[in-house]
Protein backbone atom coordinates (compact mmCIF):
# COMPACT_ATOMS: atom_id res chain seq x y z
CA UNK A 1 0.00 0.00 0.00
CA UNK A 2 1.15 3.42 -0.79
CA UNK A 3 1.74 6.13 1.34
CA UNK A 4 -1.33 8.07 -0.25
CA UNK A 5 -3.84 5.23 -0.03
CA UNK A 6 -2.82 4.35 3.82
CA UNK A 7 -4.68 7.95 4.29
CA UNK A 8 -7.74 6.73 2.93
CA UNK A 9 -10.60 6.03 4.92
CA UNK A 10 -12.70 4.58 2.60
CA UNK A 11 -15.70 2.11 4.01
CA UNK A 12 -14.69 2.99 7.33
CA UNK A 13 -17.25 4.86 9.98
CA UNK A 14 -16.20 6.86 12.68
CA UNK A 15 -18.23 8.71 15.53
CA UNK A 16 -17.50 12.20 16.44
CA UNK A 17 -18.73 13.34 19.79
CA UNK A 18 -19.60 17.26 20.00
CA UNK A 19 -19.72 16.89 15.98
CA UNK A 20 -22.02 19.63 15.31
CA UNK A 21 -20.24 22.22 15.29
CA UNK A 22 -16.59 23.76 15.50
CA UNK A 23 -13.88 21.27 16.24
CA UNK A 24 -15.92 18.57 15.75
CA UNK A 25 -17.78 19.60 12.64
CA UNK A 26 -14.16 20.22 11.10
CA UNK A 27 -12.98 16.71 11.80
CA UNK A 28 -16.03 15.20 10.38
CA UNK A 29 -15.12 16.79 7.37
CA UNK A 30 -11.84 15.83 6.99
CA UNK A 31 -12.81 11.97 7.60
CA UNK A 32 -15.57 12.22 5.28
CA UNK A 33 -13.06 13.78 2.46
CA UNK A 34 -11.06 10.56 2.89
CA UNK A 35 -14.25 8.59 2.22
CA UNK A 36 -15.31 7.41 6.16
CA UNK A 37 -18.71 7.48 7.08
CA UNK A 38 -19.56 9.84 9.81
CA UNK A 39 -21.89 9.48 12.97
CA UNK A 40 -22.33 13.01 14.47
CA UNK A 41 -23.09 12.69 18.38
CA UNK A 42 -24.00 15.95 19.54
CA UNK A 43 -27.03 17.32 22.65
CA UNK A 44 -27.77 19.82 20.15
CA UNK A 45 -29.69 16.95 18.09
CA UNK A 46 -31.49 19.94 15.40
CA UNK A 47 -27.63 21.11 14.40
CA UNK A 48 -26.56 17.67 14.52
CA UNK A 49 -28.86 16.93 11.86
CA UNK A 50 -28.17 19.29 9.78
CA UNK A 51 -24.69 18.61 10.14
CA UNK A 52 -25.24 14.88 9.01
CA UNK A 53 -27.34 15.95 6.55
CA UNK A 54 -24.52 18.79 4.64
CA UNK A 55 -21.68 16.10 5.07
CA UNK A 56 -23.89 13.26 3.25
CA UNK A 57 -24.87 15.57 0.44
CA UNK A 58 -21.32 17.22 -0.21
CA UNK A 59 -19.04 14.32 0.46
CA UNK A 60 -21.27 11.10 -0.78
CA UNK A 61 -20.43 9.34 2.56
CA UNK A 62 -23.32 7.82 4.75
CA UNK A 63 -24.06 10.48 7.60
CA UNK A 64 -26.40 9.95 10.93
CA UNK A 65 -27.03 12.17 13.88
CA UNK A 66 -27.54 10.21 17.03
CA UNK A 67 -28.83 12.90 20.55
CA UNK A 68 -25.49 11.87 22.83
CA UNK A 69 -25.09 13.29 26.25
CA UNK A 70 -21.44 11.89 26.94
CA UNK A 71 -21.52 12.28 30.37
CA UNK A 72 -24.43 9.81 30.54
CA UNK A 73 -23.13 5.81 29.83
CA UNK A 74 -26.82 4.82 28.70
CA UNK A 75 -27.14 7.28 26.35
CA UNK A 76 -23.13 6.39 25.09
CA UNK A 77 -24.42 2.90 24.84
CA UNK A 78 -27.20 4.19 22.57
CA UNK A 79 -24.79 5.42 20.61
CA UNK A 80 -22.85 2.36 19.76
CA UNK A 81 -26.07 0.35 19.42
CA UNK A 82 -27.21 2.62 16.74
CA UNK A 83 -23.65 2.16 15.06
CA UNK A 84 -23.97 -1.02 14.63
CA UNK A 85 -27.43 -1.14 13.74
CA UNK A 86 -27.10 1.44 11.12
CA UNK A 87 -22.76 -0.09 9.96
CA UNK A 88 -22.38 -2.97 11.87
CA UNK A 89 -18.96 -1.72 12.31
CA UNK A 90 -16.76 1.14 14.25
CA UNK A 91 -13.28 2.15 13.22
CA UNK A 92 -12.45 5.55 14.51
CA UNK A 93 -14.00 7.30 17.60
CA UNK A 94 -13.09 11.34 18.46
CA UNK A 95 -14.09 12.39 21.14
CA UNK A 96 -14.33 15.30 21.33
CA UNK A 97 -16.83 17.16 23.23
CA UNK A 98 -16.07 19.52 26.05
CA UNK A 99 -16.60 23.24 27.40
CA UNK A 100 -14.55 25.66 29.41
CA UNK A 101 -16.22 27.67 32.59
CA UNK A 102 -13.85 30.57 33.24
CA UNK A 103 -13.68 30.93 37.09
CA UNK A 104 -11.65 32.14 39.83
CA UNK A 105 -10.66 28.92 41.90
CA UNK A 106 -11.33 30.72 45.36
CA UNK A 107 -14.89 31.33 43.65
CA UNK A 108 -15.47 28.32 41.32
CA UNK A 109 -19.11 26.21 42.74
CA UNK A 110 -18.74 22.69 42.85
CA UNK A 111 -21.58 22.50 39.95
CA UNK A 112 -18.89 24.03 37.52
CA UNK A 113 -16.26 22.02 38.67
CA UNK A 114 -18.59 18.97 38.10
CA UNK A 115 -19.80 20.14 34.76
CA UNK A 116 -16.39 20.69 33.10
CA UNK A 117 -14.79 17.21 34.94
CA UNK A 118 -17.72 15.18 34.14
CA UNK A 119 -17.86 16.45 30.16
CA UNK A 120 -14.38 17.04 29.72
CA UNK A 121 -12.64 13.42 31.54
CA UNK A 122 -16.06 11.92 32.28
CA UNK A 123 -17.36 12.01 29.23
CA UNK A 124 -13.95 11.27 27.28
CA UNK A 125 -13.67 8.48 28.97
CA UNK A 126 -17.16 7.02 28.25
CA UNK A 127 -16.98 7.39 24.65
CA UNK A 128 -13.69 6.06 24.71
CA UNK A 129 -14.58 2.93 27.18
CA UNK A 130 -17.19 2.27 24.98
CA UNK A 131 -15.68 2.40 21.50
CA UNK A 132 -12.96 0.14 22.84
CA UNK A 133 -15.59 -2.44 24.33
CA UNK A 134 -17.14 -2.61 21.06
CA UNK A 135 -13.74 -2.93 19.04
CA UNK A 136 -12.61 -5.50 21.08
CA UNK A 137 -15.50 -7.27 20.31
CA UNK A 138 -15.67 -7.10 16.83
CA UNK A 139 -12.00 -7.51 16.53
CA UNK A 140 -11.59 -4.22 14.88
CA UNK A 141 -8.15 -2.47 15.01
CA UNK A 142 -9.64 1.18 15.34
CA UNK A 143 -8.57 4.32 16.04
CA UNK A 144 -9.42 6.78 19.08
CA UNK A 145 -8.62 9.92 19.28
CA UNK A 146 -9.15 12.28 22.35
CA UNK A 147 -9.40 16.46 22.30
CA UNK A 148 -7.22 17.34 24.49
CA UNK A 149 -5.62 20.80 24.77
CA UNK A 150 -2.52 23.01 25.04
CA UNK A 151 -4.00 23.44 28.32
CA UNK A 152 -3.06 20.65 29.38
CA UNK A 153 0.34 22.02 28.87
CA UNK A 154 0.70 25.77 30.51
CA UNK A 155 -1.70 27.70 32.53
CA UNK A 156 -3.55 29.76 30.09
CA UNK A 157 -3.78 33.60 30.99
CA UNK A 158 -5.50 36.31 31.55
CA UNK A 159 -8.49 33.26 31.89
CA UNK A 160 -8.61 31.56 34.96
CA UNK A 161 -9.74 28.33 34.33
CA UNK A 162 -8.51 25.42 36.50
CA UNK A 163 -10.93 23.12 36.19
CA UNK A 164 -10.69 23.17 32.10
CA UNK A 165 -6.58 22.85 32.37
CA UNK A 166 -6.92 20.00 35.29
CA UNK A 167 -9.32 17.87 33.24
CA UNK A 168 -7.13 18.58 29.76
CA UNK A 169 -4.43 17.19 31.37
CA UNK A 170 -6.29 13.82 33.08
CA UNK A 171 -7.19 13.24 29.34
CA UNK A 172 -3.65 13.02 27.89
CA UNK A 173 -3.04 10.40 30.90
CA UNK A 174 -5.72 8.52 30.21
CA UNK A 175 -5.45 8.71 26.54
CA UNK A 176 -1.46 7.00 27.62
CA UNK A 177 -3.36 4.26 30.24
CA UNK A 178 -6.00 3.06 27.17
CA UNK A 179 -2.90 3.12 24.64
CA UNK A 180 -0.98 0.59 27.08
CA UNK A 181 -3.94 -1.22 27.49
CA UNK A 182 -5.26 -2.05 24.20
CA UNK A 183 -2.15 -2.16 22.31
CA UNK A 184 -2.62 -5.84 22.67
CA UNK A 185 -6.49 -5.90 20.98
CA UNK A 186 -4.36 -3.59 17.54
CA UNK A 187 -6.39 -0.69 19.18
CA UNK A 188 -4.36 3.06 19.00
CA UNK A 189 -5.06 5.90 21.19
CA UNK A 190 -3.83 9.12 20.71
CA UNK A 191 -4.71 13.04 21.82
CA UNK A 192 -4.65 16.25 19.78
CA UNK A 193 -3.73 19.43 21.85
CA UNK A 194 -5.08 21.92 20.28
CA UNK A 195 -4.57 25.90 21.03
CA UNK A 196 -6.79 28.73 20.99
CA UNK A 197 -8.79 27.55 18.03
CA UNK A 198 -11.20 30.24 16.56
CA UNK A 199 -14.42 28.45 16.26
CA UNK A 200 -18.06 30.26 14.98
CA UNK A 201 -18.50 30.32 19.00
CA UNK A 202 -14.88 31.35 20.03
CA UNK A 203 -15.42 34.39 17.64
CA UNK A 204 -18.91 35.21 18.67
CA UNK A 205 -18.57 34.82 22.45
CA UNK A 206 -18.85 38.33 24.36
CA UNK A 207 -16.54 36.96 26.77
CA UNK A 208 -13.86 35.55 24.86
CA UNK A 209 -13.82 38.80 22.13
CA UNK A 210 -12.14 40.33 24.66
CA UNK A 211 -9.47 37.84 25.30
CA UNK A 212 -8.45 37.03 21.18
CA UNK A 213 -6.64 40.43 20.80
CA UNK A 214 -4.47 39.10 23.95
CA UNK A 215 -4.00 35.99 22.81
CA UNK A 216 -2.78 37.04 19.45
CA UNK A 217 -0.50 39.07 21.00
CA UNK A 218 1.16 36.58 22.78
CA UNK A 219 0.93 33.97 20.17
CA UNK A 220 4.27 33.47 17.71
CA UNK A 221 2.17 32.96 14.48
CA UNK A 222 -0.16 36.16 15.92
CA UNK A 223 -3.96 34.38 15.12
CA UNK A 224 -5.93 32.27 16.06
CA UNK A 225 -6.00 28.57 14.23
CA UNK A 226 -8.11 27.10 12.03
CA UNK A 227 -10.75 24.47 12.99
CA UNK A 228 -9.97 22.82 9.10
CA UNK A 229 -6.11 23.08 10.48
CA UNK A 230 -6.92 20.02 12.77
CA UNK A 231 -7.97 17.79 9.97
CA UNK A 232 -4.29 16.80 8.46
CA UNK A 233 -3.13 15.57 12.18
CA UNK A 234 -6.62 13.68 13.15
CA UNK A 235 -6.87 12.25 9.56
CA UNK A 236 -3.14 10.77 10.07
CA UNK A 237 -4.29 9.84 13.38
CA UNK A 238 -7.41 8.40 12.71
CA UNK A 239 -5.41 6.09 9.35
CA UNK A 240 -3.69 3.32 8.37
CA UNK A 241 -0.42 6.30 7.82
CA UNK A 242 -0.48 5.82 12.22
CA UNK A 243 -0.39 2.44 12.62
CA UNK A 244 2.75 2.56 14.68
CA UNK A 245 1.71 5.78 16.78
CA UNK A 246 -0.18 5.26 20.18
CA UNK A 247 0.15 6.87 23.49
CA UNK A 248 0.81 10.05 21.63
CA UNK A 249 -0.05 13.57 22.11
CA UNK A 250 0.34 15.76 19.20
CA UNK A 251 0.11 19.85 20.38
CA UNK A 252 -1.35 21.91 17.65
CA UNK A 253 -0.99 25.19 18.67
CA UNK A 254 1.48 27.74 16.52
CA UNK A 255 3.97 27.31 19.07
CA UNK A 256 2.21 28.95 21.67
CA UNK A 257 3.26 26.06 24.15
CA UNK A 258 7.26 26.86 23.08
CA UNK A 259 7.74 29.28 25.51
Amino acid sequence: MNIVDKFKLTGKTAFVTGGARGIGKAVSEGFAQAGANIVIADLDEAEAQKTAKFISEEYKVKSIAVKTDVTNPESVNNLIDVIDQEFGRLDIAFCNAGICINAEADKMTFDQWSKVININLTGVFLTAQAAGKYMIKKGIKGSIINTASMSAHIVNVPQPQCAYNASKAGVIQLTKSLAIEWAKHGIRVNSISPGYIGTELVKASPTLIPLIKTWNEMAPMHRLGEPEELQSVTLYLASDASSFTTGSDVIVDGAFTCF
